[in-house]
């Protein structure tokens, strides 16, 4: 198939199935005679097991890790939870620090009157640099 029928096969653009390839994230295709790239089932399927991995946030490297794991029928499910559990972690990480983000705007907006007056503690406390609960709020 074409890597426009791919593409819409797998829901992965034209332009990212090129760079999967450019990057050796999936094998380089298959040419027709008219130099045209040819894909097979196969290639969807890693597509879509590509797709499905960004989705859940891994990243490049942990996705050729992933597939690496997939094709290899020797490999313990172990290495996969491993992998898995590590990303799980840095998700968390990033959950925590977001959170603690929210709390911090949080905190600037509820002392800021938000009215006409150009008092504004939400850009104090972004200018002063400090921590919301050590900046000065009006």
């Amino acid at each position: 198939m074409s890597i426009g029928a791919a593409a819409k096969a797998s829901g992965v653009s034209a332009k990212m199935i090129r760079h999967y390839e450019s990057i050796g994230l999936l094998p380089r295709a298959e040419r027709s005679n008219g130099n045209y790239r040819l894909y097979a089932a196969q290639d969807v399927h890693n597509l879509r097991f590509i797709q499905r991995a960004r989705s859940l946030g891994f990243p490049l490297e942990a996705i050729r890790e992933l597939l690496a794991l997939w094709r290899n029928r020797q490999r313990s499910s172990a290495q996969v939870k491993k992998l898995a559990m590590t990303h799980v972690a840095g998700l968390e990480a990033k959950i925590a620090e977001m959170q603690e983000m929210a709390a911090a705007l949080r905190h600037l907006a509820r002392n800021c009157h938000g009215d006409d007056r150009p008092d504004c503690p939400i850009l104090e406390g972004l200018a002063s640099g400090k921590a919301p609960n050590e900046a000065s709020c009006h």
